[in-house]
């Protein structure tokens, strides 16, 4: 099959591409003596986690549990849920661990600590949590020097479930606007982590695991002493955002969209494209960063990016191309029928559109399907 058999809209991905990007994550890790827990929120793909995986069983990092019982029935066992703890998932928390997973939970407040010391009792082996850690102000978590911390710490070992370390997420470095600040927020994310954890193991209890991570920061830290984790997930498709970020560059995104134009408004510069938001997302990101993309960066059937051709609006089922500038004369000819490749803003929003991914090389061969799913 090539890219012109298929209909549209459809999910692309570059494999040559995907895989550049998880060498270059590895290796990088590796030369910062860290272990890889892969997110594969973005992914939601056994194909492409195998590939980001040090071993068949994991680790990996999940959103949902949904994600959980997908992985595991793929032989995924080592997961890490880095969502906090609601009470009325646990009892699919202690299903998973019946069926072999290695599944750890994270929480930020005593009462979820006590409920999580309840749930245990019910389980064949304690549940084991992680302590989230607030590094930059950015969402949800204790922050370092709080008090908090060690009443955690103390609700979970001394009701019998086990405290398995910290982690945290800056969610922050996203919003940086230059590189030196995302080492930056590297450093005061890997900071806050190991400080906690020191903060633990002086007052008496474990922190085996002190896991950090965003694709910015993994990116870009240069000292993770103490660290003994990293999870990034973005990292293996990239998007626009991270291209904006100076995180990649656009040549690196591995992740496209494959529409058919259908029709013109010739007068106002416009060709229009049967892949809306539904096909995209409603993901604006890149709204708020210097160069606003729309609803994504057009490029040829090839993967070539078309200049500053860009979707600028969409509706449910279309989409609409035209210059950057908005001025008719500088949208190029394209003839009803011709195949666009559209570059997403958020490449975990876009993916969460499509149930597969067509995987492409470098041309427009399609040399295989691997399904994807969504939902929780």
């Amino acid at each position: 099959m090539n890219l012109p058999d298929l209909e549209t809209p459809a999910l692309v991905l570059d494999e040559a591409r995907m895989t550049r990007n998880i060498d270059r994550m590895r290796s990088h890790l590796d030369e910062l003596g860290v272990s890889f827990r892969p997110h594969v929120k973005t992914c939601k793909s056994i194909d492409v986690a195998r590939r980001m995986m040090a071993t068949p069983s994991g680790p990996v990092t999940v959103s949902t549990l949904k994600e959980a019982e997908y992985f595991l029935a793929n032989g995924v066992s080592d997961i890490l849920y880095a969502v906090g703890i609601a009470p009325n998932k646990l009892g699919h928390v202690l299903a998973l661990g019946a069926k072999g997973a290695k599944i750890k939970v994270i929480l930020d407040n005593v009462e979820a600590a006590r409920v999580v010391v309840a749930a245990s009792r019910d389980a064949t082996a304690p549940l084991e949590a992680l302590i989230e850690i607030d590094s930059d102000g950015h969402r949800s978590g204790v922050q370092p020097g709080d008090p908090l911390l060690l009443e955690i710490a103390g609700a979970l070992e001394s009701g019998g479930a086990r405290l398995a370390g910290v982690m945290t997420h800056a969610g922050s470095s996203y919003n940086c606007t230059t590189v030196d600040a995302i080492r930056a927020m590297a450093e005061q994310e890997s900071d806050a982590a190991v400080s906690c954890a020191r903060r633990l193991r002086d007052a008496g209890y474990p922190s085996p695991t002190v896991s950090v991570g965003s694709t910015p920061t993994a990116t870009f830290a240069r000292d993770l002493t103490g660290v003994t984790e990293v999870r990034t997930g973005v990292f293996v498709f990239f998007d626009l955002f991270m291209a904006g970020l100076g995180v990649c560059r656009t040549s690196d995104i591995a992740l496209s969209v494959l529409t058919s134009v259908i029709g013109h408004q010739r007068d106002k510069g416009w060709a229009i494209v049967d892949a809306g938001w539904m096909a995209m997302s409603r993901d604006r990101g890149t709204a708020k960063q210097v160069v606003d993309q729309g609803y994504g960066l057009v490029c040829d059937v090839n993967g070539k990016p078309m200049g500053d051709i860009l979707m600028i609006d969409a509706n449910q089922e279309h989409g609409i191309i035209a210059h950057r500038s908005g001025d008719p004369a500088r949208l190029p000819d394209l003839p009803v029928g011709t195949l666009l490749r559209v570059l997403p803003n958020h490449a975990c929003a876009t993916g969460a559109q499509h149930d597969r991914y067509h995987v492409v090389q470098e041309d427009q061969r399609v040399a295989a399907v691997w399904p994807r799913f969504s939902g929780w």
